[in-house]
């Protein structure tokens, strides 16, 4: 049997019901702190094991979150050659992730590399592939630092779509924008699914997030999934907080 391609499972993984359109980011938990915390918030069906998780954890926590019901987005960012890059999303994607990020700043050649290695590995341990999403420019750039410190030429919004189209060439189906860029790549590419962090509900403070964005806005500015973690996390009552998310959603319009 030969690998599965990278999206041959897309349209299984794309949400519908609004609390499958918010994805936990169990960012700042240590292993037993992030078990404990999505044992406590019913209807949650995506957490997002990023950095600081996975070192701390290593690859076990995946596959103990994934033995409670719960789709994983595996957010390491990789970017690195290609052959390197490729290498750690074939043996990403044998964890049994859903959605796994890149940097499509690694280049045309790094990104295609990666999408064959992910469905190879996937394959390989009798999973489905997961879907390969390409990061765009960090949430917590700001227009003007972004274009100064890293030499860009502005707009920050033009280098986030040029970014996007190189990812449909090397065949990713779907990016990780700021909220505020994905109005304009829904409208450029629909078919592409759009991961949004810096989810902030009205009222709650920014943190270290520059660009971000209501629940409700984000979704009908084209967002397929929406990450949010600290007004989930840190809240007194993170089922509460989650299930108010989820009627946000659900009461907001769509693109």
């Amino acid at each position: 049997m030969g690998a599965m391609d990278n999206t041959a499972n897309l349209e299984a993984l794309l949400p519908a019901a609004p609390q499958e359109r918010l994805i936990l980011a169990l960012d700042g938990c240590d292993g037993e702190g992030a078990l404990a915390l999505v044992e406590g918030i019913p209807g949650l069906c995506w957490v997002k094991v990023g950095l600081e998780l996975f070192v701390h954890a290593g690859p076990g926590i995946v596959d103990q979150l994934r033995s409670r019901g719960l789709r994983v987005f595996l957010d390491l960012k990789f970017h690195d050659i290609p052959a390197t890059m490729a290498g750690a999303c074939r043996q990403a994607a044998g964890l049994g992730v859903g959605l796994l990020t890149v940097h499509a700043s690694a280049g045309l050649e790094a990104m295609a590399m990666a999408r064959q290695a992910a469905a190879e590995g996937a394959t390989a341990a009798g999973l489905p592939s997961p879907l390969l999403l390409a990061v765009t420019v960090l949430t917590s750039w700001q227009p003007q630092p972004f274009c100064q410190q890293l030499a860009m030429a502005p707009p920050l919004s033009t280098h986030v779509e040029h970014l996007a189209r190189l990812a449909a060439q090397a065949g990713l189906r779907g990016c990780v924008c700021a909220p505020q860029d994905a109005a304009g790549l829904h409208r450029q590419r629909p078919a592409m699914a759009l991961v949004t962090p810096g989810i902030r509900p009205h009222g709650i403070h920014q943190d270290d997030q520059a660009r971000t964005m209501a629940p409700a806005q984000a979704m009908a500015a084209g967002a397929t999934w929406l990450v949010v973690g600290r007004p989930v996390t840190q809240a007194v009552d993170p089922g509460l907080a989650f299930a108010q998310l989820c009627q946000q959603i659900a009461a907001g319009p769509r693109p």
